[in-house]
């Protein structure tokens, strides 16, 4: 009886099942030692649907939770957007202006953007077909880091300071990040929305440069590099979880 206080507690699955009318959903299990309750959320960018419970919450608990919002779950995927893949004949906006992906040809070669005899702008991608996804996307990484190298040094130079390193990533939780050291981190697929919020983007984190808060000062920072600052806000709360539906 002894050896059964040092028994190991099996570890959390990462996910679990539930089942409603005839579906069935994945759910994310995240056990938190910092949560008060059982939450369940679904994200609108991702349709990703995850289950955070407290530490000592029984997993059966956690379970017969997940179940009793299965109509939840099932009315909240039903209202996120539908995914479009990188695939010939999608439409990916790019800077704001929507492109048709055309395999161009088997041979390899470089991703553009261009304009066909019809002034149809279209995404011309070469190689073998099962390589389009990662091209576009190697081609949309590419797109974003160059556009984002030129606001920051147009941004820092207005500024006076300097930006350790740029990086561009698919982050989830948001669009931009600035770190105590000066390196600047964004979301490529800001490479998919209107210009100006791109620029919104890369001034807000360069004000952090400055001002690492949110502060009047920041604020005052990021409208006098960026007048069209509360433009992008609102624009980003409109339609920046659909970015997250490409690809």
């Amino acid at each position: 009886m002894r050896f059964a206080l040092f028994r190991r507690v099996p570890a959390d699955p990462p996910h679990l099942k539930v089942s409603h009318d005839g579906q069935a959903f994945k759910v994310a299990l995240k056990r938190r030692p910092t949560a008060k309750r059982i939450t369940l959320r679904v994200s609108n960018a991702t349709g990703e649907v995850v289950l955070t419970i407290p530490e000592r919450t029984d997993l059966g608990i956690a379970q017969r939770f997940a179940d009793s919002h299965g109509g939840w779950i099932a009315t909240r995927l039903a209202k996120v957007p539908m995914r479009v893949l990188f695939e010939p004949g999608a439409l990916v906006p790019l800077r704001g202006v929507p492109h048709r992906i055309v395999h161009w040809s088997n041979i390899r070669g470089t991703t553009q953007a261009i304009r066909t005899a019809d002034g149809t702008p279209i995404l011309a991608v070469s190689g073998e077909q099962p390589h389009v996804a990662r091209r576009v996307q190697d081609f949309l990484e590419a797109e974003a880091k160059r556009d984002f190298a030129e606001a920051v040094k147009r941004h820092t130079a207005a500024l006076g300071v300097k930006a350790k390193r740029i990086t561009v990533r698919d982050t989830k939780s948001r669009w931009g990040s600035c770190s105590a050291s000066g390196a600047l981190s964004f979301s490529w697929r800001l490479v998919m929305a209107p210009p100006f919020v791109l620029d919104y983007l890369a001034a807000h984190e360069v004000a952090h440069l400055r001002e690492l808060n949110h502060s009047h000062r920041f604020w005052k920072l990021t409208h006098d590099l960026c007048p069209r600052t509360e433009e992008a806000e609102a624009w980003l709360k409109t339609y920046g979880s659909a970015l997250h539906r490409f690809g």
